[in-house]
């Protein structure tokens, strides 16, 4: 009989739990506006986070080792949950205003906060699986929820055939993996890779370039990122905010955790493998938003951009470069999805005014989204004194302690580069003049509650930044 240690699926209970509630809110009242839901789901994801907090320090397993209570997975808890819950106060007065407030929207970002958690907690291939495929199914759903726009409908599509192809070559790398080893455990890969003297194989090192092209896909790396503009442009505004934030964050940790629990006997190959993929996805990533009018096809492709920095991190495959890693996913959440509510909060009904040149004169006209949207930009662009400069700063010591000098320089280099059209946005908020006089969308009360927290987060997170990296040091040893 495997260990029901059930402590150590203490937040993914929480979580599912409050799914269940969400569905009973919907079996119980069929037709509903998504109040009571929202609440459920708040709080649920809210409690979830305190549980990480109260199990700190703890390191268990339960079902035979194929879950795993640690630091490293409590952290990225605390991210996804956090990440969530900010998503959840951004959308309901969006799905008001878009008139597509139903029960089943939260019960989705649940259900994919569900899968994310079992990534992060999962020390089993199949477990890690089985995780990506929970938040994916509910991911397809929710990029097309708004299904009487047909741009919605698109990108739906089109985001679950090109995943349904990507899990394809994941699914096909772990049945390679254990053909090779005999085992999915990634405690039982890694130590029978040490003890292998043949250097594991033709299949063994296809299993691995196909689980990197799996992961590549599910983190917008380039050249597996075409999906990501037309799904975050077609996706209804607040599921952008969660795609580019939640999601991308636990395909990250589960990619960390295979990397450097299993397959960490063949560092040398698969650090040559992300050297490429990182410093493409940086320069292609960036310089696609060059030219991009549209902000949230602009922030698509600065979210591929951003992937291509924490893959930095994952090269530098060093202590240090975990702990940047997830200092700058935490980091990114905030400054992601704030930026996104200001999106949300200025557009109106249809995700009009969502081009670069409706900001024309924002500053002066709403000088409270003017200002937040200048500091998040200027996070993004990795500008001190903000959480997105301690974030890069972190990442590219690392890279440098690990020898990556030439691919810091393309990182660095990437960084200014981006600098141009983060502070278009600016310009135009605050040096041209609109060219009418369009009234920006209606400022629910949760809508700014989301922007003043990520404002406030990503503004202590940056002067204070010693805090957030000790706590991500802290998993380094729990991982390795």
């Amino acid at each position: 009989m495997p260990d029901l240690n059930w402590i150590v699926l203490v937040p993914s209970l929480i979580v599912a739990g409050s799914a269940l509630l969400v569905l009973c809110i919907d079996i119980v009242r069929p037709v509903n506006r998504g109040v009571g839901a929202a609440y459920a789901a708040v709080i649920g994801t809210g409690m979830a986070a305190v549980a990480c907090v109260g199990l700190w320090g703890r390191s268990e397993q339960a079902f035979g080792g194929m879950l795993a209570l640690d630091n490293f997975a409590l952290f990225s808890n605390i991210i996804f949950t956090v990440g969530t819950a900010l998503t959840i106060f951004v959308s309901t007065g969006y799905l008001r205003r878009e008139q597509g407030s139903r029960s089943e929207y939260y019960l989705l970002l649940l259900t994919a906060t569900l899968g994310m958690m079992l990534m992060a907690a999962g020390t089993d291939l199949i477990v890690i699986f089985l995780g990506l495929e929970l938040m994916s199914l509910s991911l397809y759903i929710l990029v097309g929820f708004l299904s009487s726009r047909s741009v919605s409908n698109e990108a739906s599509l089109k985001y679950l055939l090109l995943g349904a192809f990507a899990t394809g070559f994941l699914l096909y790398g772990i049945a390679l993996i254990y053909g090779s080893t005999g085992s999915t455990s990634l405690q039982q890969i890694g130590a029978m890779l040490l003890r292998r003297v043949d250097g594991g194989g033709l299949m063994l090192y296809a299993g691995m370039v196909l689980l990197v092209v799996g992961f590549a896909f599910k983190v917008a790396a380039v050249p597996f990122h075409m999906w990501a503009p037309d799904v975050y442009e077609g996706a209804p505004a607040a599921v952008t905010a969660f795609l580019s934030a939640g999601p991308k964050a636990a395909a990250f940790v589960a990619f960390l955790r295979v990397l450097m629990v299993s397959l960490e006997s063949l560092k040398a190959e698969w650090t040559a493998v992300l050297w490429i993929l990182a410093a493409l996805t940086m320069t292609v990533g960036n310089l696609s938003a060059l030219g991009q009018r549209s902000i949230k096809r602009m922030l698509a492709y600065s979210s591929v951009a951003h992937a291509g920095y924490v893959l930095v991190a994952l090269t530098a495959a060093s202590g240090k470069g975990i702990s940047a890693a997830l200092f700058y996913l935490l980091a990114y959440t905030f400054m992601n999805i704030g930026a996104f509510a200001v999106v949300i909060l200025v557009a109106r009904k249809g995700e009009e005014n969502v081009d670069v040149s409706d900001y024309a004169g924002l500053g002066f006209k709403h000088p409270v989204l003017g200002l937040t949207m200048t500091l998040f930009m200027l996070s993004l662009a990795g500008l001190p004194p903000t959480a997105g400069f301690f974030g890069k700063f972190y990442i590219f010591r690392a890279a440098i302690d690990a020898g990556l000098v030439s691919l810091t320089i393309i990182g660095v280099l990437n960084s200014l580069v981006s600098v141009y059209f983060y502070l278009g946005v600016v310009v135009s908020m605050y040096m041209r003049q609109p060219a009418d006089e369009k009234p920006v969308g209606t400022f629910p009360a949760l809508a700014r509650t989301a922007l003043l927290v990520t404002s406030l987060a990503t503004l202590y997170i940056g002067l204070a930044p010693s805090r957030f990296l000790e706590l991500a040091r802290q998993t380094v040893d729990s991982l390795m």
